[in-house]
Protein backbone atom coordinates (compact mmCIF):
# COMPACT_ATOMS: atom_id res chain seq x y z
CA UNK A 1 0.00 0.00 0.00
CA UNK A 2 1.49 3.31 -1.06
CA UNK A 3 1.38 6.48 0.96
CA UNK A 4 -1.19 7.94 -1.42
CA UNK A 5 -3.42 4.84 -1.22
CA UNK A 6 -3.14 4.89 2.57
CA UNK A 7 -4.14 8.55 2.64
CA UNK A 8 -7.11 7.93 0.37
CA UNK A 9 -8.39 4.83 2.17
CA UNK A 10 -7.36 4.77 5.83
CA UNK A 11 -6.52 8.39 6.58
CA UNK A 12 -9.82 9.51 5.06
CA UNK A 13 -11.59 7.69 7.94
CA UNK A 14 -9.79 9.85 10.52
CA UNK A 15 -12.69 12.20 11.30
CA UNK A 16 -15.23 9.41 11.61
CA UNK A 17 -12.86 7.47 13.85
CA UNK A 18 -12.42 10.57 16.03
CA UNK A 19 -16.17 11.09 16.45
CA UNK A 20 -16.64 7.43 17.29
CA UNK A 21 -13.81 7.48 19.82
CA UNK A 22 -15.14 10.62 21.46
CA UNK A 23 -18.41 8.82 22.24
CA UNK A 24 -16.46 6.31 24.30
CA UNK A 25 -13.83 8.38 26.05
CA UNK A 26 -15.77 11.67 26.30
CA UNK A 27 -12.56 13.66 25.94
CA UNK A 28 -11.35 15.39 22.79
CA UNK A 29 -7.70 14.92 23.69
CA UNK A 30 -8.10 11.25 24.50
CA UNK A 31 -10.11 10.66 21.31
CA UNK A 32 -7.35 12.36 19.28
CA UNK A 33 -4.75 10.17 20.99
CA UNK A 34 -6.75 7.05 20.17
CA UNK A 35 -7.00 7.96 16.49
CA UNK A 36 -3.36 8.99 16.28
CA UNK A 37 -2.17 5.76 17.89
CA UNK A 38 -4.35 3.70 15.57
CA UNK A 39 -3.17 5.59 12.50
CA UNK A 40 0.42 4.79 13.47
CA UNK A 41 -0.45 1.11 13.95
CA UNK A 42 -2.35 1.05 10.66
CA UNK A 43 0.61 2.61 8.85
CA UNK A 44 2.98 0.06 10.39
CA UNK A 45 0.71 -2.74 9.15
CA UNK A 46 -0.35 -1.07 5.91
CA UNK A 47 0.39 -4.16 3.82
CA UNK A 48 -1.96 -6.28 5.94
CA UNK A 49 -4.74 -3.68 5.71
CA UNK A 50 -5.07 -4.29 1.99
CA UNK A 51 -6.48 -7.73 2.81
CA UNK A 52 -9.52 -6.32 4.61
CA UNK A 53 -12.55 -5.84 2.42
CA UNK A 54 -14.41 -3.60 4.84
CA UNK A 55 -11.70 -1.27 6.04
CA UNK A 56 -14.18 1.15 7.61
CA UNK A 57 -15.72 -1.50 9.88
CA UNK A 58 -12.24 -2.78 10.77
CA UNK A 59 -11.09 0.74 11.67
CA UNK A 60 -14.17 1.47 13.79
CA UNK A 61 -13.82 -1.86 15.58
CA UNK A 62 -10.19 -1.01 16.29
CA UNK A 63 -11.30 2.37 17.69
CA UNK A 64 -13.86 0.67 19.91
CA UNK A 65 -11.36 -1.86 21.23
CA UNK A 66 -8.70 0.78 21.84
CA UNK A 67 -11.17 3.01 23.71
CA UNK A 68 -12.36 0.13 25.86
CA UNK A 69 -8.78 -0.85 26.63
CA UNK A 70 -7.97 2.71 27.64
CA UNK A 71 -11.04 2.95 29.84
CA UNK A 72 -10.16 -0.33 31.53
CA UNK A 73 -6.57 0.78 31.92
CA UNK A 74 -7.74 4.02 33.51
CA UNK A 75 -9.91 2.07 35.96
CA UNK A 76 -6.99 -0.20 36.83
CA UNK A 77 -4.62 2.76 37.26
CA UNK A 78 -7.14 4.51 39.49
CA UNK A 79 -7.63 1.34 41.52
CA UNK A 80 -3.88 0.87 41.85
CA UNK A 81 -3.36 4.50 42.92
CA UNK A 82 -6.09 4.12 45.53
CA UNK A 83 -4.46 0.93 46.75
CA UNK A 84 -1.11 2.67 47.13
CA UNK A 85 -2.69 5.48 49.13
CA UNK A 86 -4.35 2.99 51.44
CA UNK A 87 -1.54 0.47 51.59
CA UNK A 88 -1.76 0.35 55.35
CA UNK A 89 -5.33 -0.91 54.96
CA UNK A 90 -4.16 -3.86 52.88
CA UNK A 91 -4.11 -6.20 55.85
CA UNK A 92 -7.63 -5.35 57.00
CA UNK A 93 -9.01 -6.68 53.73
CA UNK A 94 -12.35 -8.42 53.61
CA UNK A 95 -13.07 -11.25 51.19
CA UNK A 96 -15.36 -8.96 49.13
CA UNK A 97 -12.42 -6.68 48.35
CA UNK A 98 -10.30 -9.44 46.85
CA UNK A 99 -10.96 -8.27 43.28
CA UNK A 100 -9.30 -4.90 43.96
CA UNK A 101 -6.21 -6.58 45.36
CA UNK A 102 -5.96 -8.98 42.44
CA UNK A 103 -5.97 -6.00 40.08
CA UNK A 104 -3.19 -4.45 42.16
CA UNK A 105 -1.18 -7.68 42.07
CA UNK A 106 -1.58 -7.85 38.30
CA UNK A 107 -0.37 -4.26 37.97
CA UNK A 108 2.82 -5.18 39.81
CA UNK A 109 3.70 -7.88 37.27
CA UNK A 110 6.35 -7.35 34.59
CA UNK A 111 4.90 -5.69 31.48
CA UNK A 112 4.73 -8.83 29.27
CA UNK A 113 3.05 -10.89 31.98
CA UNK A 114 0.63 -8.09 32.77
CA UNK A 115 -0.30 -7.71 29.10
CA UNK A 116 -0.71 -11.45 28.54
CA UNK A 117 -2.86 -12.03 31.64
CA UNK A 118 -5.00 -9.02 30.74
CA UNK A 119 -5.56 -10.16 27.16
CA UNK A 120 -6.29 -13.76 28.17
CA UNK A 121 -8.28 -13.40 31.40
CA UNK A 122 -9.94 -10.01 30.96
CA UNK A 123 -10.27 -9.60 27.19
CA UNK A 124 -10.70 -13.37 26.73
CA UNK A 125 -8.50 -13.67 23.64
CA UNK A 126 -7.17 -17.06 22.60
CA UNK A 127 -3.46 -17.82 23.03
CA UNK A 128 -2.97 -17.82 19.25
CA UNK A 129 -4.58 -14.37 18.96
CA UNK A 130 -2.42 -13.00 21.78
CA UNK A 131 0.69 -14.44 20.14
CA UNK A 132 -0.22 -12.63 16.93
CA UNK A 133 -0.95 -9.34 18.67
CA UNK A 134 2.24 -9.34 20.72
CA UNK A 135 4.38 -10.94 18.01
CA UNK A 136 5.40 -13.76 20.36
CA UNK A 137 5.48 -17.54 20.07
CA UNK A 138 2.41 -19.29 21.47
CA UNK A 139 4.61 -21.15 23.94
CA UNK A 140 6.06 -17.85 25.17
CA UNK A 141 2.53 -16.56 25.69
CA UNK A 142 1.62 -19.70 27.67
CA UNK A 143 4.77 -19.43 29.79
CA UNK A 144 4.16 -15.74 30.55
CA UNK A 145 0.53 -16.48 31.39
CA UNK A 146 1.48 -19.35 33.69
CA UNK A 147 4.12 -17.25 35.48
CA UNK A 148 1.75 -14.30 35.87
CA UNK A 149 -1.01 -16.48 37.31
CA UNK A 150 1.48 -18.19 39.62
CA UNK A 151 2.75 -14.85 40.97
CA UNK A 152 -0.78 -13.57 41.55
CA UNK A 153 -1.71 -16.86 43.24
CA UNK A 154 1.33 -16.62 45.54
CA UNK A 155 0.48 -13.05 46.51
CA UNK A 156 -3.12 -14.01 47.26
CA UNK A 157 -1.91 -16.94 49.36
CA UNK A 158 0.44 -14.67 51.31
CA UNK A 159 -2.35 -12.20 51.89
CA UNK A 160 -4.75 -14.89 53.04
CA UNK A 161 -2.12 -16.44 55.33
CA UNK A 162 -1.53 -13.06 56.92
CA UNK A 163 -5.28 -12.57 57.36
CA UNK A 164 -5.59 -15.99 59.01
CA UNK A 165 -2.76 -15.18 61.44
CA UNK A 166 -4.42 -11.87 62.33
CA UNK A 167 -7.81 -13.51 62.90
CA UNK A 168 -6.37 -16.28 65.11
CA UNK A 169 -4.66 -13.81 67.48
Amino acid sequence: MTQETFRDTVFSLKNEMYRFAKRFVMSSDEAEDVVQDLMIRFWQKKEELAQFGHLKSYALKAVRNECLNRLKHHEVKTGFADMQLHRSELYSMEVNNLKEYIIGFINELPEKQKTVIHLKDVEEYEVSEIAGMLEMEENAVRVNLMRARQKVKEQISQLMNYEQRQISR
